[in-house]
């Protein structure tokens, strides 16, 4: 049973009028909720989701809003999506960073754990080029793939125009760049408390002496970029750049572990080796990488595309990830746990056997755990749904710092 309903224009604009605070559900048993519908509110289609819960206990749900386009390129903005009902209800859609003719998207949001403010990161390109050609190198240095900050102090009403940080977190010689998808990392514990870590992945050039044969895929790599002062300065962490072909890290998602490592897991773009997800940890906050990626075999299950991973709350919480489940086709969104780290995984819940594709995870509460994620009937595409779960460690002492 769904708790959504359409917000007409003029319900939308009386909304905005008023200041929304968190309250209690709006629905007993609530659980499902569509912010976005393809083809509503100006855009041709909605697609890459990113959702985060605010210390006011508001969920902000982003996305990508393409006006005509149903590519990755276009005329493209990033808007979002508030609620103050823990899923159940969603306020006037917003736009937070305006494409004006070109991209911008992969939206990466985080909670400041100093400030209390949200930081959202993304990437821009000119509108009128691909991923192909950026890869290939055919393009300006104005026109590919650049990266943006900016925030938000008011619980996700407002937030600052785009902040370019691409100098800081690109180096020269890389093409493709892409920020997450998916939420961000605030780290809670360690030597490095506080800091904001962004997962990302990125293409290079083909080393000297390579002949480039079209294979652009086989450049992808993983890496993080991080920043120790609310997002102000940001800084390149671990860089995964054997370039081989086997394990294509690309699109990738973050957690920290009740150990205070993080734990990274990509999409694996077609790498030649069996699976398609990838994973390593990082002891010392994502500025290197304890070990090279490599398969985890228990999500090989999992198609090419991308997931989400969240860790929850407490010193023995589960560890998420999220994906569509069956191996060949984007369809049957579903989530797995791990209560070794990441080590190994295990099936918890498939929520539909519709087509579905990205997603992200969210903890809404002690005993909830939300997925915004894509899906359809028709395609993978058609909405983005907002799910409301029982949490795998609902009954299990959350100890200091639970929700």
């Amino acid at each position: 049973m769904t708790c959504a309903s359409r917000i007409s224009l003029a319900a939308a604009l009386l909304l905005g009028a008023f200041t929304v605070e968190p309250r209690a559900w709006a629905a007993a048993g609530c659980e499902s909720s569509v912010p976005y519908v393809s083809g509503e509110g100006g855009y041709a289609q909605y697609r890459i989701p990113a959702v985060v819960r605010t210390p006011r206990g508001t969920l902000l749900a982003f996305a990508e809003g393409r006006h005509t386009t149903t590519g990755d390129s276009g005329d493209i903005d990033v808007v979002l999506r508030r609620s103050a009902d823990g899923g159940c209800s969603w306020g006037p859609l917003q736009v937070v960073a305006d494409g004006d003719g070109d991209t911008r998207g992969n939206p990466v949001p985080v909670v400041d754990p100093r400030s209390g403010q949200v930081v959202l990161v993304t990437s821009y390109n000119d509108g009128s080029v691909s991923e192909a050609q950026i890869m290939r190198g055919q393009v300006t240095e104005a026109q590919s793939r650049r990266v943006y900050v900016q925030r938000s102090g008011d619980d996700g009403r407002r937030f600052t125009r785009p902040h370019e940080i691409t100098a800081q977190v690109k180096p020269a010689g890389w093409r493709w760049y892409a920020t997450g998808p998916g939420h961000a990392v605030a780290l809670t514990r360690g030597p490095h408390r506080g800091r904001l870590v962004v997962a990302a992945d990125h293409s290079a050039a083909p080393r000297a002496g390579s002949a480039d044969t079209g294979r652009e895929a086989r450049y992808y790599g993983g890496h993080a970029i991080y920043s120790d002062d609310g997002g102000l300065r940001w800084h390149l962490g671990f860089v995964d750049d054997s370039y081989t072909g086997h394990d294509n890290a690309n699109e990738t998602t973050a957690a920290q572990l009740p150990d205070g490592r993080l734990y990274f897991n990509a999409r694996d773009q077609n790498g030649s080796s069996p699976g398609n997800r990838l994973e390593a940890w990082s002891s010392d906050g994502g500025e290197t990488l304890d070990a090279a990626f490599t398969v985890q075999p228990a999500l090989a299950r999992v198609p090419v595309v991308e997931g989400s991973v969240l860790q929850l709350r407490g010193k023995e919480g589960s560890l998420l990830f999220s994906g569509p489940s069956v191996p060949t086709a984007r369809k049957a969104m579903a989530l797995w746990t791990s209560t070794d780290q990441g080590v190994t995984f295990t099936r918890y819940r498939t929520l539909s056997g519709q087509k579905a594709a990205y997603s992200d995870l969210v903890q809404v509460n002690r005993s909830t755990v939300g997925v915004l994620y894509e899906t359809g009937t028709r395609t993978a595409y058609d909405t983005i749904e907002f799910r409301r779960i029982q949490s795998p460690d609902q009954g299990v002492s959350s100890g200091p710092g639970r929700l």
